[in-house]
């Protein structure tokens, strides 16, 4: 909210659902890990706190619209299909069914009784450049930001240090 003098507005927000910024944060993270070896969900649930369950219905579509491949067997996982370079964050995000869209009518133009408001236009030049910037950024970039490669880093020792615990301290009760 915005408060103006005596008035208060909402602000125009646009969002990414949990679902859109999950699957971004879970290519990322099999980016990081599957240089060597695939990588199994459990380990991208563990490093990222997400849902295991959650994360299957992901790469379900993220093998689907054909990003991951699933790996068989023991040592199996997933790994990307193609080079990092060549995966943008709109690939990530359109692959789980999810927009990104600035606008009270998802672009219909029927915002107001039928008929286009007068900020549609405003809002559909807004969600375009959000969808171009989206595009324009690939998982290769963003593997190469020192600081997301430091966070990376960070949670790789956290998981160590997790499974050099004994028994008893990682059951928690």
């Amino acid at each position: 909210m915005i408060n103006n003098g005596n008035k208060v507005y909402k602000e125009q927000r646009v969002r990414l659902t949990t679902k859109g910024r999950y699957a971004v944060t879970a290519m990322l993270d099999l980016a990081f890990h599957c240089e060597k070896k695939p990588v199994t969900l459990t380990d991208i649930a563990s490093r990222q706190t997400i849902s295991l369950s959650y994360l299957e219905q992901l790469f379900a579509k993220l093998r689907k619209s054909g990003l991951v491949i699933g790996v068989r067997g023991p040592g199996g996982g997933y790994k990307l299909s193609r080079e990092v370079s060549n995966i943008t964050i709109a690939d990530v995000i359109a692959a789980v069914d999810e927009s990104v869209d600035s606008t009270k009518c998802g672009g219909e133009g029927n915002c107001q009784e039928g008929e286009a408001c007068l900020t549609h236009e405003l809002w559909m030049g807004l969600s375009e450049h959000i969808r171009s910037y989206l595009r324009g950024i690939s998982l290769g970039d963003l593997l190469g930001n020192d600081s997301i490669s430091k966070v990376a880093k960070r949670q790789d020792l956290k998981g160590e240090n997790i499974l050099s615990l004994p028994i008893k301290e990682k059951i928690r009760v």
